[in-house]
């Protein structure tokens, strides 16, 4: 016979464990999503004042709908790509080091419960992100990426999930970061884990979640394109999630910086696109009854951002933080003597290319190099250059790699490129550009753009070559020869400098010449630093830019799209086109 004492122990757990739970009756919790922000940290410009769209705008809207509902019925969720875009992110990155960085107190002042790594942020290094976990760890906020799984013992290399508690409900965020990270990275970035679908691990996850926690709401968010649901792209597996998930409420997406929202009658995907431009926001309504809910009713939308209402408290909190980064970024470098014109990039050879091209060719051993515009209109003007220029001439922080490839796959690879570019034409009214007309998925007007990524718009430096607009894939670029005279051998190996994201397969032209994914860290003869990095040195060195110096013929080769009466007045019309 059990003792009085053992039963009312155990009357007193069971009262506790009922008084923990949630009282029967009616619930509504509201979610409130970020994706993409992309070191949008400040409302103010470094340069010229002007007001942008900022995490301060953000905490306007996110404290406004906890004024409607209770701060208590909110959660805040953001789904990656954080500490990338900005000179902020790069400041605190890589130049202060010492102070902490300032993302994590950013987000412990704005009450976010949860965030998630992106690919961006894998790409700031070990040194960036394992800074950023332990700091948002001393801020009480956990940073998930469940599908980053370490190589010695199989475990998570970052929290899979965490629960939050809210009048005794008990609410489940799991997290993972996108699943083609080698796709796009180096290892030596990721090194000592591995990236894995999240296809079928989310929902076995989601199960064991579900057993071991018992929570009433599960959200899940990802830094995974929306996709189009056909299961055949590993980068955006959003919609074939939603289309497999159960026990899922919120499913939020991100990646692809297009804003969307899906609704079902059990499941909600969220994506609130990019840079601070919107809030994604998640209702569910539900009943509980004996701790258990038994109904609930879920919906979705999109909160516009309006950058000029701000939360002016945070604004004066992070001021200090915002003076260090843009004296550091007003610093003079050196001067520019030619307008760098990113578009000018899409019709033939222009400054802006030429100095990246010269860069990549003095700066290693080289003979070839490949590079595309990575800002899609971007112009810095002649005259005096202080570093924020250099994030407009290059604003990722790729590093400069040095790749063998044969002349056969040198020749393959510049088809593959401008078979996004340009289209076989006959005519001057017929497009040469790669364009359509349609709804900017990112902002919903319609006009003129390019049907293909412009960032994979590679062309060469170090060789002699025409492409000609009037012929089909495999017969458009025609190499003359090598700087110099030498002419290309399909057979001789020569080595290629690109970017780091491109020498690991992104855009996939690596593939498109015949070079394996697997393959590709074989060929890596070479790495040198960052190419803003290589642009600081050089403006140390020379004191400038210089047109002439950065178009030396006899160092970065030339090249023209063919025939030149016909492909002229066609890439200019195209252009008044995207460029109205």
């Amino acid at each position: 016979m059990r003792s009085i004492l053992s039963i009312l122990s155990a009357a007193v757990i069971a009262a506790a464990v009922s008084c923990s739970g949630p009282k029967d009756g009616t619930y509504s919790l509201t979610l409130l999503t970020t994706n993409d922000v992309h070191g949008t940290f400040f409302d103010s410009t470094y340069v010229g004042g002007n007001v942008k769209r900022s995490l301060y705008a953000v905490k306007y809207v996110v404290d406004s709908v906890r004024a409607s509902v209770g701060d208590e019925n909110v959660i805040l969720v953001d789904a990656g790509d954080i500490v990338q875009g900005d000179n902020a992110a790069y400041y605190y990155n890589y130049v202060d080091t010492l102070t902490p960085h300032v993302y994590p107190r950013l987000a412990k002042y704005m009450g976010y419960d949860a965030v998630v790594l992106g690919n961006h942020d894998i790409e700031a290094g070990h040194p960036v992100y394992d800074r950023l976990a332990r700091d948002m760890k001393a801020a009480g906020i956990p940073l998930l990426a469940g599908n980053a799984i370490r190589n010695d013992n199989g475990q998570r290399y970052f929290p899979i999930y965490t629960i939050l508690k809210r009048k005794g409900l008990r609410i489940a965020v799991l997290g993972y970061d996108n699943a083609n990270i080698a796709g796009w990275l180096p290892e030596r970035l990721w090194s000592g884990m591995k990236f894995t679908s999240l296809i079928p691990l989310v929902q076995q996850d989601v199960d064991a979640v579900i057993a071991k926690e018992k929570p009433h709401v599960v959200i899940v968010a990802v830094h995974s394109a929306t996709g189009s649901g056909d299961g055949k792209v590993l980068e955006s597996q959003g919609l074939d999630l939603m289309q497999t998930l159960h026990g899922v409420d919120f499913l939020v997406c991100s990646h692809d910086h297009r804003p969307k929202v899906v609704e079902s009658d059990t499941l909600c995907l969220i994506n609130s696109g990019s840079h601070s431009r919107f809030v994604g926001h998640g209702k569910i309504d539900f009943t509980v009854k004996g701790g258990k809910v038994t109904a609930r009713k879920v919906s979705a939308d999109l909160i516009p951002v309006d950058r000029m209402k701000i939360d002016k408290e945070m604004s004066e909190a992070f001021h200090d933080d915002y003076l260090a980064v843009k004296e550091f970024t007003n610093r003079k470098v050196g001067d520019l003597k030619v307008d760098l014109v990113t578009r000018d990039a899409y019709k033939g050879m222009s400054p802006y290319l030429n100095l990246i091209h010269t860069l990549a060719l003095t700066r290693s051993s080289a003979k070839i190099s490949f590079a595309a515009p990575l800002t899609f209109n971007g112009t810095v003007k002649a005259g005096t250059l202080v570093y924020n220029d250099l994030f407009t001439v290059y604003p990722f922080e790729n590093q400069l790699y040095v790749v063998n490839m044969t002349g056969k796959e040198i020749k393959d690879y510049l088809e593959a490129s401008y078979d996004t570019w340009i289209n076989t034409v006959s005519k001057p009214s017929d497009h040469v550009l790669k364009i359509a007309e349609r709804a900017d998925p990112r902002t919903g007007a319609e006009s003129w753009s390019f049907v293909n990524r412009s960032y994979n718009f590679d062309s060469a430096g170090g060789l002699v070559y025409s492409v000609d607009v009037t012929k089909p894939l495999g017969e458009r670029v025609i190499i003359k020869s090598l700087v110099g005279g030498e002419t290309l051998d399909p057979s001789k190996t020569y080595p290629v400098a690109m970017t780091s994201y491109r020498a690991s397969g992104g855009g996939g032209l690596m593939v498109a010449a015949g070079i394996a994914t697997g393959k590709i860290e074989e060929r890596v003869v070479e790495i040198y630093p960052e190419f803003r990095q290589l642009l600081y040195d050089y403006l140390m060195e020379k004191g400038s830019i210089d047109p002439v110096a950065i178009s030396d013929k006899d160092k970065i080769g030339e090249w023209r799209f063919v025939p030149e009466k016909l492909a002229e007045p066609a890439l200019e019309k195209d252009m008044r086109l995207i460029f109205k």
